[in-house]
């Protein structure tokens, strides 16, 4: 069990390390020999790790989105609060671990700007990730319809109008480089309460 322990500890080194030369140089100049002499390791050793350096992107934006993702899990199953709290409270959460996670967001968008040089669809790569995620928070808003707290609405609309928020949040936050949080998240909640059922 130590072994496993080390090879996670190593493999989060890895991954931090990583970020730096991901901000240092962009995704696409970007090499694995780069990052094992960030880590001080050899290229030999960060392949026992990491096939490549998008598996560390790749794995960087896992762990995100699984943490993400486990938080708003515990919110939707506290009975304690109701569809509205719910879904303010979750829209917060990502806003702090967006607020949180500043170095791998700038990353991101590096690579989505690289992405979107090439053949590749950076959209389509976006919503692959986050789709698990705007399925959780379409289902919240339909529970609130459900439930009557929320008025009759197109669940798809309300469910991009949210991400287009946090899409707008991303890019103060990363791009603007504001200290907005709090204006962020009272923005979110507005936008919650307008679909209030009265």
């Amino acid at each position: 069990m130590s072994i496993t322990v080390e090879h996670d500890k190593r493999r989060c080194e890895i991954l931090e390390k990583a970020l730096d030369v991901f901000m240092d140089e962009g995704f696409e100049n970007t090499t694995i020999q780069k990052i094992a002499g960030r880590c001080g390791i050899t290229r030999t050793t960060l392949y026992i790790y990491f096939k490549n350096k998008k598996e560390i992107f790749n794995f960087s934006i896992k762990q995100l989105i699984g943490e993400v993702e486990r938080n708003i899990q515990e919110v939707r199953r506290t009975a304690m609060l109701n569809s509205m709290e719910k879904i303010i409270r979750v829209l917060n959460i990502i806003i702090d671990k967006l607020e949180g996670n500043r170095r791998l967001l700038v990353v991101i968008l590096d690579y989505l700007l690289y992405l979107s040089k090439s053949d590749s669809d950076p959209d389509q790569q976006v919503r692959k990730r986050t789709l698990r995620l705007r399925h959780i928070l379409a289902n919240m808003v339909i529970d609130g319809v459900k439930a009557g707290e929320f008025v009759a609405v197109n669940v798809r609309a309300v469910d991009d109008l949210f991400y287009g928020l946090l899409e707008s949040a991303i890019f103060r936050l990363v791009v603007l480089r504001r200290d907005t949080v709090p204006e962020l998240k009272e923005s979110l909640e507005q936008a919650v309460r307008r679909f209030a059922a009265v």
